[in-house]
């Protein structure tokens, strides 16, 4: 090999694998301080891709999510404010049954009355306030039944259903004007009351169920968005173990590269001594 002192083919090629050196070093260091072994997508195109796909899923997941604990509220004000009317309701039909007694006189009968009005009054009350956050399924306003998204693709639903609890309808078959001031309207509402009670225990029944189906899809979701942020860390996270053994080596790479060129860059002082 010819010395020259133009052109140092040693010192170049020093340089060029200082340079590679260098170049893992700074990869390696960007995969410690993001944890990630695939951060961007010039790292791994395709595999970025994928990453991305999923992760987009995983956030969708957190709007399905949310609308499914809107469901579970929904539904536990429904199923709170429907316990309490079944009790009103048992405790009014120890009113009518009362007011069945003919032997009584009207002042009591007044008084039982005035009674199941107020436990008529509260019933109301207690539909018209079953409501979060905008939704009540209890007082009539809903014409059909209250949708969920179930899935990242908003394609899929899960349903709660409308259960109309005012008085006069179809589960609570009593008017708000009805009355017990006399034996045979008594008995007329104790037959209503009787059919009452039979459907808002059947209306708690579905309710239940439904707020069950809820709870299950919801806690299968949680699974899958743990299932999808694992298998995304499989893709792109980084070995730190072997990320830090890997550092440490490329430093004394990095250290004798520098040696290499040091003794490169010298050689050509040795035509200095031709010279002399």
């Amino acid at each position: 090999m010819s010395i020259s002192v133009k052109t140092n083919q040693p010192a170049l090629i020093a340089l060029q694998n200082l340079n590679k050196t260098n170049d893992q070093m700074t990869e390696t260091q960007n995969r410690i301080n993001t944890g990630l072994k695939i951060s961007a997508a010039k790292d791994n195109a395709s595999i970025y891709a994928i990453a991305q796909k999923q992760r987009a899923s995983i956030s969708a997941l957190g709007a399905v999510t949310d609308s499914l604990n809107r469901a579970t509220s929904i539904a536990d004000v429904a199923s709170a404010a429907g316990q309490s009317i079944s009790d009103l309701l048992n405790t009014m039909r120890q009113k009518v049954v009362a007011a069945m007694d003919p032997s009584i006189d009207t002042t009591s009968r007044t008084l039982l009355n005035n009674d199941y009005k107020s436990l008529l009054r509260q019933v109301s009350s207690i539909v018209n306030n079953a409501e979060f956050d905008g939704a009540n399924i209890l007082n009539g306003s809903l014409a059909s039944s209250l949708r969920f998204i179930a899935d990242a693709d908003a394609s899929s639903f899960v349903t709660l259903g409308a259960q109309n609890m005012s008085l006069g309808g179809g589960i609570i078959t009593m008017a708000a004007t009805s009355s017990i001031n006399t034996v045979t309207n008594a008995t007329n509402v104790l037959t209503l009351l009787d059919a009452s009670i039979t459907n808002v225990n059947s209306a708690l029944a579905n309710i239940g169920a439904q707020a069950n189906q809820i709870t299950a899809h919801n806690k299968f979701v949680a699974k899958l968005v743990d299932a999808l942020t694992v298998g995304v860390g499989n893709l792109v996270d980084a070995d730190m173990a072997s990320e830090s053994a890997r550092l440490q080596a490329l430093q004394v790479q990095q250290q004798l590269g520098a040696q290499a060129l040091s003794i490169a860059n010298q050689a050509p002082q040795v035509i200095l001594q031709l010279f002399k």
